[in-house]
């Protein structure tokens, strides 16, 4: 392609609480300009679904085909929302970057038992057949796939696009992408990039304030400045062995969900429920002010985007934990918190078009960088 080109980007993340898309215009050389966003929240029932699929239950296979067909039609609206409100046609779109839902990510590492070979697998449910369908547009999915063929961790896979828009000359940048999993990418001034999960991001707390207030998360963590952090808790939480693994490394709802959260939970039947969210918000913050620190001691700034950003209360913990790190939203850096996402997998699309890799083997381990996605006609 010799001219600029329009992508739509979708992603629904760990956090479960919807799609959030974008129609971005994208220049020959990568470079980005995002024209619309949109959104669409998950259904209760729907978002519940999802997370039974995450841990083995009955007539999965069944259930989770359901559930592909139903964020392929999610997704579907999300993409008439972005050509409606720009006024394209679908037969000006190149193509959509179709995340899929991912229920199970278990890198080769992850079930590795002595005297047996290593097996690595990541879901992400969608249907991206019935995507093109519906939308008339070509669809790019199953990114992840491809690097864990080749030894990667398949995660994560936006540290390459963070380099592009929040990368710096002079200055080593970090940029903390805090869904309901946690991940930094660390962008080196002579172009070198690092990246991996920290660990959880929202997934917990949500968790914690949808059991205990009825909201599905803790707005501006609001209900976590309410208690006192428990530093028992917060130190056994923290004592999770991967944590202290060297990246890299990727995770997941596998391994924190709830019953990890209610093992560490067992030995504080004291703590209030203010407590525990405070706790969990120090929690997500501390994991991720480690990793800066130890992989980052030079950073100078750290940008962060994800629904995390939108909490002021983890924010003001990530700021008080790392003095002298600029802590700010990717809203001050040209791309609001919740578009980043979205946006990286209309850039992943873009790569994928063009047939250029788009991996990183500093980040995800792989034995090379490799063209992410497969495409579906429209």
């Amino acid at each position: 392609m010799s001219a600029d080109a329009l992508f739509i980007g979708m992603m629904s993340g760990t956090s479960l609480d919807g799609v959030d898309g974008v129609l971005a215009r994208i220049a020959p050389n990568g470079a980005m300009q995002v024209q619309a966003h949109a959104f669409e929240a998950f259904p209760v029932a729907f978002k519940t679904q999802l997370l039974q699929l995450n841990q083995s239950g009955p007539d999965e296979l069944h259930r989770a085909a359901l559930a592909g067909n139903g964020i392929a039609r999610h997704y579907a609206r999300v993409v008439q929302t972005l050509l409606t409100h720009t006024g394209h046609a679908p037969e000006a779109i190149t193509a959509i970057g179709a995340h899929g839902q991912t229920v199970r990510h278990r890198p080769l590492e992850f079930d590795a038992q002595p005297d047996q070979p290593a097996v690595g697998y990541t879901l992400q449910l969608n249907n991206p057949a019935l995507l093109a369908e519906l939308s008339g547009i070509d669809v790019v999915a199953d990114f992840r796939t491809r690097d864990l063929a080749a030894g990667g961790q398949g995660a994560p896979l936006v540290p390459a696009f963070h380099q592009g828009i929040f990368g710096k000359t002079g200055c080593c940048v970090a940029a903390l992408n805090i869904g309901g999993i946690s991940n930094l990418s660390v962008l080196h001034p002579n172009g070198q990039v690092m990246g991996w999960d920290c660990g959880p991001g929202n997934a917990l707390m949500d968790h914690w304030c949808q059991t205990h207030t009825g909201e599905p998360f803790d707005r501006n963590g609001a209900w976590a400045a309410t208690g006192q952090a428990s530093a028992a808790l917060l130190q056994s939480l923290l004592s999770e062995n991967y944590l202290h693994q060297p990246p890299p490394k990727s995770t997941g709802r596998d391994l924190f969900n709830p019953d990890w959260l209610q093992q560490h939970l067992a030995r504080f039947p004291e703590l209030s429920t203010q407590a525990v969210q405070a706790t969990l918000t120090a929690f997500t913050a501390q994991a991720c002010i480690r990793d800066v620190q130890q992989h980052a001691p030079n950073a100078q700034s750290l940008i962060v985007c994800g629904g995390g950003a939108l909490n002021g209360q983890l924010m003001a913990l990530l700021s008080q934990g790392l003095p002298g790190v600029a802590v700010s939203s990717s809203e001050q850096h040209g791309l609001p918190p919740l578009q980043v996402e979205a946006a990286a997998f209309a850039w992943l699309a873009f790569k994928a078009v063009h047939r250029e890799p788009a991996s990183l083997t500093s980040v995800t381990g792989a034995r090379g960088a490799r063209v992410l996605g497969a495409i579906y006609p429209r």
